[in-house]
């Protein structure tokens, strides 16, 4: 087969605000090849990803990502690794690439499992999937009161494991500990608790380590994200005091040597990687693998859509110890209406990989209507860009 054609959906809410919500927007990616079609979502801000696939050559290591993807020939696995290595290379000095290219090979893998009849873990090379428990991904309530009340009502639906982030955690150490406090109230004693911090402390160890004592008394597995992506060094030298509460991080990973990186150096116990980020669902197999070899666990990153669930999935379906699985439970309605198919908790509160082919998810095109963006992008008045007929 050839990719025939790669078409961007550009969607968003009609207001979108600073809330660390990630489904306010979405950038779903559409590939036709040999009459197939698979589909894919970025994990990124959509008109930048958009530009990186269109935009004029800069010179021999800076051009665009359709240089690397219109044409090529698509007839398995090795194939979509052929085409990432020839996009590294051509489009070296375009940050946005890795990016742009996650969806896109996210659908290649699903056009992929659907031309072959099978789900896209198996083409990764697992023969099994195993259930996921999946830990409903909320954001801190403004009080603890909130999130006393948030933590009561994710137990009450049946969750076992729940992860609270972002503002006010950080604002105040005090303030931190009520919060935590709060969250282990409503889960109750027996409930995984799980702390993402977004970054709040920069690469100020001291700060971070000032909450770990409050973490450990209220039983947290882990404190996601305390620093930059990049602060190595800061994640090793908290990783050294944090005791029984291991660290968590990933998810800025732009390709596979960050994550590793973020293991060797940084010492986490979690290792988080978001498929529409890193380049896929191959990078992301491949700190999978690398994480089970070094004795850490690998969980997978989203906050968006069923397809970018679905997706985020894959890579870690066959690993029997990596059990633990990130659900988003307060998306925006572009996100819940993204897909007509539904990766809900089963009777027993585990989350099973879809066994269907590709990512086994159904596309809802009324929701690419109603949530469109008009957009349009031109270099000396022509057009390279224009929404994608439905």
């Amino acid at each position: 087969m050839k990719i025939d054609s790669v078409d961007f959906f550009y969607l968003a809410m009609p207001v979108v605000t600073t809330a660390g919500d990630g489904s306010q927007d979405a950038l779903v990616v559409r590939v036709q090849a040999g009459g197939h079609v698979g589909w894919g979502e970025c994990e990124a801000a959509p008109l930048p990803s958009i530009a990186a696939f269109v935009c004029p050559m800069s010179h021999g290591a800076c051009r665009p990502v359709s240089a690397s993807v219109l044409g090529e020939t698509l007839d398995g696995p090795e194939d979509i690794q052929r085409i990432a290595a020839v996009l590294a290379f051509n489009s070296m000095d375009l940050l946005q690439a890795a990016h742009t290219w996650s969806g896109i090979e996210m659908a290649l893998w699903d056009l992929l499992g659907h031309v072959r009849g099978e789900p896209a873990w198996k083409l990764l090379g697992y023969k099994k999937a195993y259930p996921k428990t999946p830990y409903a991904s909320v954001l801190f309530g403004t009080t603890p009161d909130q999130t006393l009340a948030r933590a009561k009502e994710i137990r009450a639906k049946g969750f076992r494991a729940a992860k609270f982030g972002w503002a006010p955690y950080g604002d105040s150490l005090e303030g931190d500990i009520a919060q935590v406090e709060a969250a282990r109230q409503g889960l109750g004693p027996d409930g995984i608790l799980l702390i993402d911090a977004g970054q709040i402390f920069a690469e100020d160890v001291e700060a971070a380590a000032q909450r770990i004592a409050s973490l450990a008394a209220n039983k947290a597995t882990w404190l996601e994200e305390p620093f930059g992506g990049h602060a190595y060094e800061a994640y090793g030298q908290l990783a050294k005091r944090s005791g029984s509460v291991k660290l968590a991080g990933g998810e800025a990973a732009h390709n596979r040597h960050m994550a590793q990186h973020l293991i060797d150096y940084g010492h986490v116990g979690f290792v988080q990687i978001d498929c529409g980020r890193i380049g896929g669902l191959w990078p992301a197999k491949q700190v999978a693998d690398y994480a089970v070899k070094k004795g850490v666990t690998y969980v997978n990153h989203t906050f968006t859509s069923n397809l970018a669930l679905s997706a985020s999935l894959q890579p870690y379906a066959g690993l029997s110890d990596s059990r633990i699985c990130e659900y988003p439970t307060a998306l925006s309605s572009l996100a819940t209406e993204l897909t007509t198919s539904r990766i809900a908790p089963n009777a027993n509160g585990e989350i099973e990989v879809p066994d269907a082919p590709g990512l086994g998810v159904t596309i809802n095109p009324a929701a690419l209507k109603t949530y469109a963006v008009d957009v349009e992008i031109k270099v000396k008045g022509k057009t390279i860009f224009a929404p994608p007929k439905i």
